[in-house]
C-alpha cells in the first residue's frame, strides 16, 4: 500500500460536543439512513436562497462508496478535524477536512506493480474495479480508530485479488498487519466450493458487528461460474472466523444490494436479500431448503459463534419464475424497524425489503414465513406492486414512516399504523427517479424538522430535500439556484447522500459535492486586542507596537500565516509570532512591532575647493560640445588645434569639479532616518496553503 500525507490546505471547524458520526452505510446496523441529531439544516433553512452547494472535492476514480464521516480526530502535526473519508474505484481512500475539503491523508490501496481491476467485461462497474462498497469504522479499533475497506486489483500477469484493510484514521497506515487476501473454502458440490476472487467484487457496505467485519460477494453481470457468500473477519487480527455460502449445491445466488449494507440486529443476527440463483422449493423437515441453496431469499443469517448459518428466511412462492427472470429480490436492501405495537398489543420487530417485483415485503423477524409454493400467507406483510417500479437500493425510515425511491417512480412515503403498512402512500414526490431510482436518507432533529434527502442520476446529478411529513414539499434541489450555482458533477448511481453536522455529501463520477447553509464556511477574524489601538505616534529611531487578536469564526482552527507590508523607508515591521496554530475554539495573540530609524549627521570633511556647483550632466555636456567646436573650427583653428589636448584636459576637469563636487565640502555618510509622515501599514494573515481565506488589517503610524 502507498501512503501519501497531504498538506494541509483549510482547518477544522469546532464542532459541538454532540457532532455526529456516520460510521457506516446508511447510519446504522438496522439500515435506517436517519439522522436524529441535525441541530443545523431545518425545513425554514433549507431552501436555494440561504443553502446550497460549498464546494467538490476531486477524487481520482468513480465514487460508488457512500461517504463517511467521523468528527474530532486528532492527526499528527495537523490538530483536530472532522474527517469526509471517500473510496474510489481507483482503489483510493482519501480523508478531507468534512468542513473545508482539505486534503489530509490518502492512500492508495494498490501492491506494488498492481492496478485496479478491470471490469471483468461487465459494464456494472466501469472502467475499473476498486473500492466498490462503503467502508465502515470502528473509532476504539487500533490506537486512534480504524477505518476497513475492501479493494480489488490486479498485477502484471493476469492475477486478480480481493483484499481486506484496517487503515489508522489519523494517517491512513495500515493496521494490525495487513491487507488481508480475501480467500475461503465451502463443503457443496464436488465436494468443495473455491473462492475465486476474479469472479466477484463487494458491493454491499461493510457491516460492523460484535467486533467481525462482514463482507458479502457480487457478481460480474452474472457470469458464471458463482454462489453466494458471507464472510466474518476478526477486526483486530482481520484473520478468518466465519464461511458461508449461499448456494453451495447450485448455482449464482449472490449479494448484492446495489450497495446497501447487510442489516444486523443487536442479537447479532443479519438481515439480507438474496440475488436470482438456486432455490431448493424441496424442504426438509424444519421447512429449510432441502440443499441449503438459498437464491432469491429474504435471509436471517445467525453470527453465535462466529459460526454462519441461517436461522430463518422467506422466499416468495413464484421465486424459481422469478430468478430465471432476473426478477430477483436482491437488486434491494433490507432495512430493520424500530420495535412496533400491532393492534393486539404485541411487540413486533420488523424487517422491510424490496427487488425488483415492485413488491414491498415486510417480515416478521422472529418468523420470517419461510416458502409455501402456492402463496407468501406466512410472510407478515406484502404490499403487491406498491413501489410502482423496480427497487434498486435500500429504504429509509422516519417518525413512523418508510421512503422508497423506485426506477422510473416517484420517491414514496408509506406510514406505519399499529405495526402494519398503509397498503397507498401518504405523499410522493412530484419528481419520478430515473435508472436507478433512489435511495433516501433522513435529517431531523429528534422527530422535528425532518427532511429526506434524494439524489437523482442524471447529468448533470440533482440533489433532493423534501419536508418528510409530505413530499410533495420540495425544499431545494440543486437546478433551482441561477447561474448552475449548486451543480456539483454527473450523477452516479447506486448513491447515498450522507448528512452530519450541517452538511450534505453526495458522490459522483469524480469526486463528492458538500451542500450546506451559504453562511457555514469556516473564517477567522484579524482585530484589535481589546483596550488597543491601531495607530501609533513615535519619534524617528523609536518603536511602534500593535497588539492583535486573532480567532475562529465558525470554528476554524489550524495554521494562519501572518506577514505586514506598507512599512516606509528606514523602518521594518515585523508579527510576532509570524504563524499562528488555532485549536478549535481557540484565539491568539499577536504583537506587530514597527521598528523606525533615528537620523544623524556625520562629522564634516576639510575643505579642498568651494562647496561643489551642482550642474546637471546634460549641460555640462552641452558646453563642453560648444567649446570644442570653438577650439577646433573657429577662427585661428589651426593654433587651436596644437592646444586642443591641453584644454580637452582642462575642460574635462572642470566637467568632473562642477558635476561631481571636487573635493568640496560634504555630509560625508549622514542617515536621514525615517521620514517624518503618516503610513498605512497593513498585516495580512492567510490559511496556510489556501489564496482565499485571507483577511488584512490597517494600521496607522505617524512618525515625527
Amino acid at each position: 500500500m502507498k501512503l501519501k500525507l497531504l498538506v494541509l490546505l483549510f482547518i477544522y471547524p469546532a464542532v459541538a460536543a454532540a457532532a455526529t458520526d456516520v460510521l457506516t452505510w446508511h447510519n446504522d446496523n438496522a439500515r435506517t439512513g436517519q439522522n436524529l441529531n441535525e441541530k443545523i439544516l431545518t425545513l425554514a433553512n433549507v431552501n436555494s436562497a440561504s443553502f446550497g452547494k460549498l464546494f467538490v472535492v476531486s477524487v481520482d476514480g468513480l465514487v460508488d462508496a457512500q461517504p463517511l464521516v467521523v468528527s474530532a480526530v486528532s492527526l499528527p502535526g495537523q490538530g483536530t478535524h472532522d474527517l469526509l473519508l471517500v473510496a474510489t474505484e481507483h482503489a483510493s481512500v482519501y480523508a478531507f477536512d468534512a468542513a473545508t475539503g482539505a486534503p489530509l491523508w490518502n492512500v492508495s490501496l494498490l501492491g506494488t506493480g498492481e492496478s485496479p481491476s478491470d471490469d471483468r467485461g461487465c459494464s456494472q462497474v466501469p472502467p475499473e474495479i476498486g473500492v466498490t462498497a462503503t467502508p465502515v469504522v470502528d473509532r476504539s479499533s487500533g490506537p486512534n480508530g480504524a477505518v476497513y475497506v475492501v479493494a480489488m486489483s490486479k498485477d502484471s500477469s493476469g492475477n486478480y485479488f480481493e483484499r481486506l484493510y484496517a487503515l489508522d484514521l489519523s494517517t491512513g497506515a495500515e493496521l494490525f498487519g495487513g491487507p488481508k487476501n480475501i480467500v475461503a473454502s465451502y463443503p457443496g458440490s464436488g465436494g468443495s466450493i473455491v473462492f475465486d476472487p476474479k469472479q466477484y467484487k463487494e458491493r454491499p457496505g461493510l457491516l460492523l458487528l460484535n467486533h467481525v467485519v462482514y463482507t458479502a460477494w457480487s457478481s460480474h453481470c452474472d457470469i458464471r461460474p458463482y454462489t453466494g457468500w458471507v464472510m466474518g473477519y476478526n477486526e483486530t487480527i482481520l484473520a478468518q472466523v466465519g464461511v458461508f455460502n449461499l448456494t453451495p449445491n447450485g448455482n449464482d445466488g449472490s449479494v448484492w444490494a446495489s450497495g446497501a449494507g447487510p442489516a444486523a440486529d443487536t442479537n447479532g443476527n443479519i438481515f439480507f436479500l438474496v440475488a436470482n440463483g438456486t432455490f431448493d422449493t424441496s424442504l426438509d423437515a424444519l421447512g429449510f431448503p432441502s440443499q441449503r441453496d438459498y437464491g432469491n431469499a429474504f435471509v436471517k443469517l445467525s453470527t453465535s459463534g462466529n459460526s454462519l448459518a441461517v436461522a430463518d428466511y422467506f422466499n416468495m412462492f413464484d421465486t424459481v419464475n422469478e430468478s430465471s427472470n432476473d426478477e430477483d429480490l436482491g437488486s434491494g436492501g433490507a432495512m430493520l424497524l424500530p420495535d412496533m405495537t400491532d393492534a393486539q398489543g404485541r411487540t413486533r420487530h420488523l424487517a422491510v425489503g424490496a427487488g425488483k417485483d415492485s413488491n414491498l415485503y415486510l417480515a416478521d423477524r422472529d418468523n420470517m414465513g419461510k416458502f409455501n409454493s402456492a402463496n407468501n400467507s406466512a410472510l407478515y406483510q406484502e404490499l403487491p406492486g406498491a413501489l410502482g417500479g423496480a427497487e434498486f437500493g435500500g429504504p429509509a425510515y422516519f417518525n413512523g414512516t418508510i421512503y422508497y425511491g423506485a426506477v422510473a417512480a416517484s420517491l414514496l412515503a408509506f406510514q406505519f399504523s399499529q405495526a402494519r403498512l398503509a397498503s397507498t402512500p401518504a405523499s410522493s414526490s412530484a419528481t419520478a427517479f430515473g435508472y436507478p431510482g433512489t435511495t433516501p436518507s433522513i435529517s431531523a432533529s429528534g422527530t422535528t424538522n425532518g427532511i429526506v434527502w434524494a439524489a437523482e442520476n442524471s447529468s448533470p446529478a440533482v440533489l433532493h430535500a423534501y419536508d418528510a411529513a409530505n413530499l410533495s414539499h420540495e425544499l431545494y434541489n440543486s437546478n433551482q439556484a441561477a447561474g448552475d450555482r449548486d451543480q456539483f458533477g454527473d450523477g452516479n448511481k447506486f448513491i447515498t447522500p450522507t448528512i452530519a453536522n450541517g452538511r450534505v455529501y453526495v458522490g459522483t463520477t469524480n469526486g463528492v459535492g458538500v451542500f450546506a447553509l451559504l453562511s457555514a464556511l469556516p473564517d477567522f477574524s484579524l482585530s484589535a486586542a481589546a483596550g488597543s489601538s491601531l495607530s501609533a505616534m513615535v519619534t524617528a529611531g523609536q518603536m511602534a507596537l500593535y497588539q492583535l487578536t486573532l480567532a475562529g469564526v465558525r470554528g476554524l482552527s489550524g495554521t494562519v500565516q501572518l506577514a505586514c507590508t506598507g512599512a516606509p523607508a528606514l523602518a521594518t515591521c515585523t508579527t510576532n509570532p509570524n504563524s499562528v496554530m488555532l485549536s478549535r475554539t481557540s484565539t491568539a495573540s499577536v504583537t506587530v512591532t514597527v521598528a523606525t530609524t533615528a537620523r544623524s549627521t556625520a562629522r564634516r570633511r576639510p575643505f579642498l575647493l568651494p562647496p561643489p556647483i551642482r550642474v546637471p550632466l546634460t549641460e555640462v555636456g552641452f558646453i563642453l560640445l560648444v567649446a570644442s567646436s570653438i577650439l577646433l573650427f573657429g577662427p585661428r583653428a589651426t593654433t587651436r588645434r596644437r592646444v586642443a589636448p591641453a584644454l580637452v584636459a582642462i575642460f574635462l576637469m572642470l566637467a568632473a569639479i562642477i558635476s561631481c563636487g571636487g573635493g568640496g565640502s560634504s555630509a560625508g555618510g549622514g542617515n536621514p532616518g525615517t521620514r517624518a509622515g503618516t503610513y498605512t501599514l497593513s498585516v495580512t494573515g492567510t490559511v496556510a496553503g489556501s489564496t482565499s481565506l485571507t483577511h488584512s488589517l490597517n494600521l496607522t503610524l505617524t512618525v515625527n
